[in-house]
């Protein structure tokens, strides 16, 4: 096996597969790019997390043939504020789009950027670890734990993951919040419509996706850990106590699992290293813009690293990349603090409420807002 690359991309999800797709198809030797990752593609084809995918991220990612077989489109994102007037809704038709965005498993996304990333020829090499790095002024050099060695001009930390309690010290604000996900059903579901539901402890999503809803509810840790303990049908009530009867009842809900949220926005680079996606900014799940902003970092890198894999490339990565970067981050986590810092019942909610309303009215301003959310800065 080949030991010298000019990229090493360390991370083997949807960030960094795409990031190797696209530098082939930029023109890069497929051969100079290596591909690591801790797991067998078996084992992350078998996740069956749910994903949101905006418009935008769809048009990337068809460029690589990379676009899921199975994706369900959402049409509408009705966006309001639990107990108070107003509420904002974006339709497709607004922006003469086929969708918004879509909803998706992370295992099915893997196995169609892993066939891609294949077909292109780019050196695979899982499972395997990166145990350690020495980075000099000419190369990189890569220690595996199975006493492997590689070198590289270039390395992509392209390996995240959600937020966990041992990067706390890390983060830049903490929100104090948990994540519920679960897959739900409801007795009257609107098709293609989303819903971003504002709580006075976090937002609450529902995805349209299959027969149901992803759900992502976001909570105070207290509270969570009690919805976690409670029945199907104590669960369900609640969750229809926190949304409404937009949709009638909930019917069903798989298995719940709970994660916590941070921000953690300062990317640890160097002059041969640099950070994307996950690795380099993990975001509150609000909106859905990880991952999307994560594939815009991978289009941008694979521009510049396909003309020169050097040093050069990844100072102007930086640069070209903030504007996008920093206000996405400051979209998402506004939504996130905003509608959850201020008591149940106040003055504050209410005008947070109405302003959705207000917001709807505002159409340029609703467009800019909803473009950053599909498109990102470009």
């Amino acid at each position: 096996m080949p030991t010298d690359f000019d990229i090493a991309i360390c991370g083997a999800g949807p960030v960094g597969l795409t990031l190797a797709a696209l530098l082939v198809k930029r023109g890069c030797t497929p051969q100079r790019i290596a591909l690591i990752d801790a797991k067998t593609l078996d084992q992350v084809a078998q996740d069956p997390r749910s994903i949101a995918l905006s418009y935008g991220s769809r048009q990337i990612l068809e460029e690589i043939k990379g676009w899921p077989r199975v994706a369900d489109p959402i049409h509408q994102i009705h966006v309001s504020r639990r107990g108070h007037f107003g509420r904002t809704l974006i339709d497709r038709e607004e922006y003469e789009l086929p969708a918004l965005g879509y909803v998706t498993r992370y295992g099915a996304l893997i196995t169609e950027l892993a066939d891609a990333a294949y077909s292109a020829g780019v050196r695979i090499i899982r499972p395997a670890q990166i145990h350690a790095t020495i980075e000099t002024e000419e190369a990189v050099a890569l220690q595996l734990l199975d006493d492997g060695k590689l070198r590289t001009q270039i390395l992509v930390q392209a390996e995240g993951g959600v937020f966990s309690e041992q990067t706390a010290k890390t983060l830049r604000r903490d929100y104090d919040q948990t994540a519920i996900v679960a897959h739900v059903t409801a007795s009257a579901p609107i098709a293609q419509r989303a819903y971003e539901r504002f709580t006075d402890e976090g937002p609450l999503a529902l995805l349209p996706q299959d027969d149901g809803y992803a759900l992502v509810w976001c909570a105070r840790p207290d509270s969570t850990s009690h919805l976690l303990t409670l029945s199907d049908a104590a669960f369900l009530q609640a969750l229809e106590q926190a949304f409404g009867t937009r949709l009638g009842e909930f019917l069903s809900a798989t298995p719940r699992h709970a994660f916590p949220l941070g921000l953690n926005a300062h990317p640890q680079t160097s002059a041969r290293c640099v950070a994307i996606g996950n690795a380099a900014q993990t975001l509150h799940p609000v909106a859905g813009q990880g991952l999307n902003l994560g594939l815009r970092d991978a289009v941008m890198l694979a521009r510049l690293l396909s003309q020169e894999a050097t040093p050069a490339m990844l100072q102007e990565f930086a640069r070209d990349r903030q504007t996008d970067r920093n206000l996405t981050i400051r979209v998402t986590d506004t939504m996130a603090r905003i509608f959850a810092s201020a008591p149940q019942g106040s003055l504050t909610q209410g005008l947070l409420g109405l302003s959705l309303g207000v917001f709807d009215v505002l159409r340029p301003a609703k467009k800019v807002l909803a473009e950053q959310m599909m498109f990102g800065w470009r």
